[in-house]
């Protein structure tokens, strides 16, 4: 009898012990951080490969410059030296030198002579383009604040908080 009396005070106490316990405090979340806000300054690819072509770092390039880095870029590919590239060896040219296969300038607009072949001539006379474009002050060195582009009338990044209508 002894034993049943104990095991029906120590389910009464196992029982009331767990109703008067306290409940864990609910989980509280993590701060969200607000959205990074959308860049209003950038730098093409072309643009940060003219950056880099800066040979004595002192902030600027000149054509000079950029002609020397062209050619130094080129041969990296023109493994055969031939003097050419296809379209598939500028691809890997632009992976290397400005990011991704397909950052501008197209092989298409580079290959002057649309033979299916970009010589060095050609990528130093497109980067020479650019460089013109780039070169607001046309003194003949491009610094990197020519190189960036302020982008104005950008829309606000959606984060799915906004409500939407029906």
């Amino acid at each position: 009898m002894r034993l049943v009396v104990a095991a029906i005070l120590g389910l009464g106490v196992l029982a009331g012990g767990s109703a008067g316990a306290q409940t864990a405090p609910p989980a509280i979340a993590a701060p969200v951080a607000p959205a990074q806000p959308t860049a209003t300054i950038v730098a093409e690819p072309a643009a940060l490969f003219i950056a880099a072509c800066d040979q004595n770092g002192d902030g600027r390039t000149t054509r000079a410059e950029l002609d020397a880095c062209v050619a130094r870029s080129f041969a990296r590919i023109d493994t055969a030296n031939s003097g050419t590239i296809g379209y598939i060896g500028y691809a890997d040219w632009a992976l290397l030198w400005l990011g991704d296969r397909n950052a501008l300038p197209s092989p298409f607009g580079v290959d002057a002579n649309q033979d299916n072949r970009i010589t060095m001539l050609e990528l130093q006379e497109e980067f020479g383009r650019l460089f013109a474009r780039f070169d607001l002050d046309r003194d003949g060195m491009v610094t990197r604040a020519e190189l960036l582009t302020i982008r104005s009338g950008l829309r606000p990044v959606d984060t799915g908080k906004r409500k939407r209508k029906p």
